[in-house]
């Protein structure tokens, strides 16, 4: 086992291995995939490292400077708490120029004018943080998707005009900013290829984006903001007196009490004995389909509709529809 000493940021164990093997920073960047300047930059501090279950960089550098799996993950994550506290106790600084032009010039032309005035009344105002962090949001989750494999990879490289270690390295950027340090780069490599336009409507606030559909094919995605007021839960007087007799309820879960106070039956008022039949009936394996297991499209990774289970449909019974797919039956 390779000995950590008294270093424990990641750069300076990086560094010392790299002296022990006679190795130097190009060949670490060569087997670790990514580019030269990056490996560089993480090694002076100058990046912060990436989230280790975000990438496996951390598994090929362990492997090219033979350190036991898991050893800079453990690094990266003690420099990574080092860093965010750094930063909490620093006030925001507002949004690039760049990255302000970018999110108006990609509004709808309709709603661009309120857009940009609303913008305009602060340097980093509510409305705009809100925009820019949703948008934020919605391009990382496609990159997560779309950047698994090596394919979808070198898609992205040529939309955007960049080299594939370009991309990779920046997906690692990307994938770790926010609202608040997102750069003009991020934009030029992901946020102005992917998002064709969005709009907002200022009275719900609910945005829709268009993306690339080269890269995410698909109808526009929808962000709603509504508030719902939850419905009031009413216990069944049925259901009270089940529960509290013990030769009745005495062996139920809290799993299938929740699944029981699901139930609904528009004025009628069940027994306990109809409870105490309802969990049986949700014990019994025979009143169950089997749940076949999902095939992926091996060209889409999409599921089979084939493959789909059948125990997911509702089933109406004693006068009202549930949906059995919240309980497993108990073994």
């Amino acid at each position: 086992m390779v000995n950590t000493g008294s270093t424990t940021d990641l750069p300076g164990f990086v560094r010392q291995r790299l002296l022990r093997l006679r190795a130097d920073q190009r060949e670490l960047a060569g087997a670790a995939q990514v580019t030269d300047s990056y490996i560089s930059q993480l090694l002076s501090g100058r990046k912060v490292p990436p989230a280790p279950e975000r990438t496996d960089i951390y598994a090929r550098m362990e492997a090219f400077l033979k350190v036991p799996a898991g050893t800079l993950a453990a690094l990266a994550e003690l420099q990574r708490t080092e860093t965010v506290k750094r930063r909490l106790a620093d006030p925001p600084a507002p949004l690039f120029k760049e990255v302000r032009a970018l999110v108006l010039r990609k509004c709808r032309p309709a709603s661009r004018p309120g857009v940009q005035a609303a913008f305009e009344k602060e340097a980093f105002g509510d409305l705009e943080r809100l925009v820019t962090q949703k948008l934020l949001d919605l391009v990382k989750r496609v990159v997560s998707e779309v950047l698994k494999d090596e394919a979808s990879l070198g898609l992205i490289a040529r939309v955007t005009g960049r080299s594939d270690k370009h991309v990779r390295v920046t997906q690692l950027e990307f994938l770790e900013t926010d609202v608040f340090n997102v750069t003009a780069g991020h934009c030029t490599t992901f946020l102005d290829p992917l998002i064709e336009q969005w709009d907002i409507d200022l009275t719900t606030f609910a945005i829709e984006v268009v993306l690339n559909s080269q890269v995410a094919p698909g109808q526009p995605r929808r962000l709603e903001f509504v508030e719902r007021q939850a419905a009031p839960f009413e216990e069944e007087p049925g259901l009270r007196a089940f529960l509290d007799d013990p030769s009745l309820s005495g062996d139920a879960t809290d799993e299938e009490v929740q699944f029981l106070e699901t139930l609904r039956f528009d004025g009628r008022r069940p027994t306990p004995l109809y409870y105490y039949r309802e969990l049986q009936s949700l014990r019994d394996p025979l009143h169950f389909s089997p749940t076949p297991q999902r095939q992926p499209d091996r060209r889409s990774g999409a599921v089979s509709p084939d493959a789909a289970p059948s125990s997911g449909s509702s089933v109406t019974h004693g006068g009202r529809e549930s949906d059995r797919r919240r309980v497993r039956p108990a073994q």
